[in-house]
């Protein structure tokens, strides 16, 4: 049977799943050009509580709304948890921190909504707003994953106790990679193609960087040049951690499959189920950055004299 601390740790790991889910879905919006679903009414649909007559395009945005409003119930719930369990403790502030990151994540929503910066708008506001949303998300999972970790070890190393200011690179690299991913991700969406490999593919690169192409489409390289450069840099971050630190380890593996994935979905030309998979390896790339942060190595045994 599982003990009280084990039973809030593994809802806690839950909650962080849902979340992740919750974002899945929310790129889902964006890929089904339902961001417009409910119109541009919030927190209403079309005027309505529950939508009467909805299309294919309101049923995704008001799930998406209503499971997203589920986060704020559940963060709630496990806050409420902790503060009973330990008080005002490291654990409780870290759910207090994701619970707050979800509000902001609602507001934003509510933001693209108003604004009627969904559906097919082009306009740099919608890409600068939608940047915002990803690094929003990457900091609520972020808090959310640390506070699962350091609920199952109450003596978990501080954030950063390890090579400082070389993680911090680390962290603010792959945040910069997931703000040009954002932008690229809408730049495929509404300026979708259709190519195929080289020299196809080189061809429609070329196309793209040219004076007459949208922002958004000349933006396109911005997002694999960077995340190259991430990767090569965690690579190089990591392959000493992983020596002694099991998250580090995941977290190399986990940029190899990644960069794997990043190539397929250039390649071929960014499908739907390809999209996702990268946006849920990103999230998993960041989650295992950030708890590599705080798991300690091993202590080593005293030899005896």
């Amino acid at each position: 049977m599982l003990r009280g601390g084990s039973r809030f740790t593994l809802a806690a790991w839950a909650f962080l799943a849902y979340l992740i889910a919750v974002i899945l879905f929310g790129a889902w919006v964006r890929i089904s050009h339902s961001g417009d679903g409910c119109g541009s009414n919030w927190p209403t649909c079309h005027g309505e509580v529950l939508p009467t007559s909805p299309s294919t395009a309101t049923l995704i945005e008001f799930t998406h709304r209503a499971t997203s409003a589920l986060c704020g119930v559940f963060g709630l719930a496990l806050l409420a948890w902790s503060w009973m369990r330990s008080g005002w403790s490291p654990v409780t502030r870290l759910v207090g921190l994701t619970l707050l990151f979800i509000v902001f994540e609602g507001a934003i929503g509510a933001g693209l909504v108003l604004g009627e910066l969904v559906a097919d708008d082009r306009s740099p506001e919608r890409a600068i707003v939608i940047a915002l949303h990803l690094t929003n998300t990457l900091l609520l999972t972020a808090f959310g994953a640390l506070a699962a970790w350091r609920s199952a070890q109450p003596a978990a190393a501080a954030f950063l106790s390890r090579r400082r200011v070389a993680f911090s690179v680390g962290l603010a690299m792959l945040v910069g990679t997931a703000m040009t991913g954002a932008v690229t991700a809408l730049g495929d969406t509404l300026f979708p193609r259709d190519v195929e490999l080289a020299p196809g593919l080189f061809a429609a690169i070329r196309e793209d960087l040219t004076p007459a192409s949208h922002f958004l489409v000349r933006l396109r390289i911005s997002h694999p040049v960077m995340a190259v450069a991430a990767a090569a840099y965690l690579v190089w971050l990591l392959e000493s951690e992983a020596r002694t630190s099991r998250m580090a380890r995941a977290a190399l593996h986990l940029v190899a499959v990644q960069v794997v994935i990043g190539f397929a979905n250039v390649a071929l030309s960014a499908p739907a189920s390809v999209q996702l998979l990268h946006l849920l390896l990103a999230q998993c790339v960041w989650i295992a950055l950030v708890l590599t942060c705080v798991d300690s190595p091993p202590k080593r045994r005293a030899v005896p004299t």
